[in-house]
């Protein structure tokens, strides 16, 4: 194999492993970010809650202030009956004394409802908040983890980055310009083996010529097929 070809399948797999480095850093982030979105989620849980108790506050003090004017009602129509001179008066008294109980009863119902529906929802609030506090600890301790993770594969990656640097400015230039063009589509299968008389790229057979020509390694040889950079291990040259 040529100089310029093993210095592109050199190049090749320094950018494979510069690529690998993304799931890797998205991976940890994403344990972070997880644990993020749990706290945004209780968060909202909680406001969520919140704007329902006051909801349900409101509606109970409508009710409470309902109670107390049925109460002054029945206080006043009380103070009525010994007023009362016809028998019609008297059955009309009633009639609203009893509309008025049967409001009464039904303010006290909701008032209990509404209490127990608030209570619940307090209830709910508080086991959320400890469950967020908890969440915070997890972040900080998580986000300790997540660094140390990014520290350790920035450093790594880092010194992927010197190894290609130093590659590139040792390179042909019309070589890298070759290489960069077939990469903008091929990705990581720029430069593909050859096993078995088939390109690894896109796995058609390729002919005699230009199997004989990758086994030589001579000159820079294409896939007549996909167009990616070909060439052999040493071990299949050697068979």
């Amino acid at each position: 194999m040529n100089k310029h070809l093993q210095q592109l399948v050199d190049l090749s797999k320094i950018d494979k492993e510069i690529d690998a480095f993304e799931p890797r850093i998205e991976e940890a982030n994403h344990k972070y970010e997880t644990v993020l979105a749990t706290k945004e989620s209780i968060s909202a849980l909680i406001s969520a809650l919140e704007e329902e108790i006051a909801t349900e506050s409101v509606k109970k003090q409508k009710n409470e202030l309902h109670l107390a004017e049925l109460t002054d009602k029945l206080t006043e129509n009380a103070k009525k009956s010994s007023e009362i001179k016809t028998e019609r008066e008297m059955k009309s008294l009633q009639l609203e004394e009893e509309i008025a109980k049967e409001q009464v009863n039904f303010a006290n119902e909701e008032i209990a409802r509404l209490e127990k529906v608030i209570e619940t929802k307090q209830d709910l609030i508080a086991a959320q908040k400890g469950t967020i506090t908890e969440a915070e600890s997890n972040t900080e301790t998580i986000k300790a983890e997540v660094d140390k993770v990014l520290t350790t594969i920035n450093a790594e990656r880092q010194k992927v980055f010197v190894k290609k640097d130093k590659l590139i400015s040792d390179m042909n230039q019309k070589g890298l310009s070759f290489y960069q063009k077939i990469r903008r589509w091929a990705k990581n299968t720029t430069a593909v083996k050859v096993e078995n008389q088939a390109c690894y790229g896109c796995f058609l057979t390729i002919n005699d010529k230009t199997y004989a020509d990758v086994i030589k390694g001579e000159e820079i040889t294409t896939c007549p097929h996909c167009g990616r950079i070909l060439y052999i291990e040493n071990e299949e040259a050697t068979a």
